[in-house]
């Protein structure tokens, strides 16, 4: 428990520190955000905010594990890590498509989709190699468990992988909104781990749960910065990668409830807006921009979200009781 304190603690100050270099750096290298036309105007004054923070609390979650290394006997914290750098090396293609090529979208959707299935089967054959992954699904509440084929689990578990990677792509549309969601996230996944015995791989969260709150700082409203698709693809695969490590994969439902929400809320304008031949069922999708349509303070927006997920990971709790107890 004092090991987990002490590497969120270090992860919090080496991220405040990394953000402190890191800015005059980005703004030298002129990585700036291009704004979607088709976003709220009021998002124009963001074009040419710095965009890759992500590396701040990606590169101190790395050096607090690092500083762990000797310690760590369960190495599938380091197969967590890996998926999320692999997720965040395709943000980083991303981001510097946008960057290089001056303009919003980088990667095309199937190239994205393609190194994203790739990560994911890779990183599920090694957890299936260490014995970690089973065919088990748990249920939360209920204690049940239940197996099924190998073949449907590993379909079943890349497209919950993928899914949940971009979902939480997704949540990152105003200053402060993804990392302040993510932080409660990252909260269980040390709580639980730490519940289950798995002192080690509690060290990641907890490393990330200092570093986005130091984050923050360069984030919240007016943001200094964007982590960019290389730090919501890398956070995307750390929040999958958790529930598949500790084998309760169907615990995103409560925990990403945010994700999940922000990702239908798209599904359905799309839907929607092609059966109605272009009307929409929201002012403006993801749903957070139908919030700022209506009126509310990109503040508001994030503290009501925050405050949704932290009510949905105390809930995931009482729902792995049995687990933990």
């Amino acid at each position: 428990m004092t090991s987990v304190l002490i590497t969120a603690g270090a992860s919090l100050i080496l991220t405040a520190v990394l953000g402190y270099f890191l800015l005059p750096l980005l703004r030298a290298l002129k990585a700036g955000q291009s704004v979607r036309e088709i976003g709220p105007t009021w998002h124009n004054n963001k074009a040419g905010t710095p965009l890759m923070g992500g590396l701040m609390f990606i590169l101190a979650a790395i050096v607090c594990l690092l500083a762990n290394v000797g310690r760590i006997r369960d190495y599938s914290v380091f197969y967590v890590l890996i998926l999320g750098l692999c997720f965040g090396l395709v943000g980083f293609l991303d981001d510097y498509c946008k960057v290089k090529y001056k303009r919003d979208l980088g990667l095309t959707a199937l190239q994205k989709a393609m190194l994203q299935m790739a990560v994911s089967a890779i990183f599920l054959y090694l957890l299936y190699k260490q014995g970690i992954l089973t065919c088990d699904l748990y249920i939360p509440f209920v204690d049940v468990r239940f197996q099924i084929h190998p073949l449907l689990y590993i379909f079943f578990a890349m497209f919950v992988m993928v899914g949940c990677v971009n979902a939480v792509n997704l949540t990152d549309g105003i200053d402060g909104l993804s990392s302040s969601v993510t932080i409660p996230v990252m909260v269980f996944f040390t709580a639980a781990s730490l519940g289950m015995k798995r002192y080690d791989l509690a060290l990641l969260p907890a490393a990330l749960v200092g570093g986005l709150i130091a984050y923050l700082f360069y984030n919240w409203h007016p943001a200094k910065v964007f982590m960019g698709d290389t730090g919501s693809l890398f956070l995307g695969g750390i929040v999958c990668a958790m529930a598949f490590a500790l084998d309760i994969p169907l615990i995103l439902v409560l925990v990403g409830f945010v994700y999940i929400v922000e990702t239908v809320s798209d599904l359905i304008q799309i839907g929607y807006f092609k059966a109605t031949h272009g009307k929409r069922f929201f002012k403006m999708a993801p749903i957070h921009h139908h919030f700022e349509m209506c009126g509310w303070k990109e503040e508001k927006i994030v503290i009501v979200f925050a405050t949704v997920s932290a009510v949905m990971c105390l809930l995931a709790w009482f729902g792995i009781s049995s687990l933990v107890g």
